[in-house]
């Protein structure tokens, strides 16, 4: 494969249109919320309580929270690698430059997808889990996707 195909083959997992944005809703069941909040107010609580409403299964990665070991009725796990089982989607809600940090504990899961919600973008930390064969949605709010798809 030559070096131009390489680049060519991990720029595919860079999500950035409406078909791709439906084939990965609809290859997700499960989803791991890296950053959530207890705060009922904040999008980083009310956008996955949308979507366990909509019928995904939520597990909580709080950044925050130590004592807390229940978001949404469901257990709290402190890193995505922790989490038993597959995981069809992280739902970022970190900022943008608080994201490469979370990478390594990203990769070691190996979700099918990475969602960065409105506002959340970070290039490198992309092609990192792009180039692992990832794909990666950047500066897309997941609740507003949902509700466009009627769910």
């Amino acid at each position: 494969m030559t070096s131009a195909a390489k680049f060519e083959d991990w720029r595919r997992h860079i999500i950035e249109d409406r078909d791709g944005i439906t084939r990965i809703l609809d290859a997700t069941r499960r989803i791991a919320v890296l950053g959530i909040k207890i705060d009922p107010d904040r999008p980083a609580h009310f956008v996955p309580a949308y979507a366990q409403q909509a019928g995904f299964e939520i597990v909580p990665v709080p950044v925050y929270y130590p004592d807390v070991t229940e978001i949404l009725g469901e257990r709290v796990y402190r890193k995505v690698a922790d989490v038993p089982g597959e995981v069809d989607m992280v739902n970022v809600f970190r900022r943008s430059h608080d994201i490469p940090p979370h990478v390594d504990d990203i990769l070691a899961k190996r979700p099918k997808s990475v969602w960065m919600q409105s506002g959340i973008r970070n290039d490198d930390a992309a092609e990192q889990l792009a180039r692992a064969g990832i794909d990666v949605v950047q500066d897309h709010c997941l609740m507003v996707e949902l509700r466009r798809r009627g769910r």
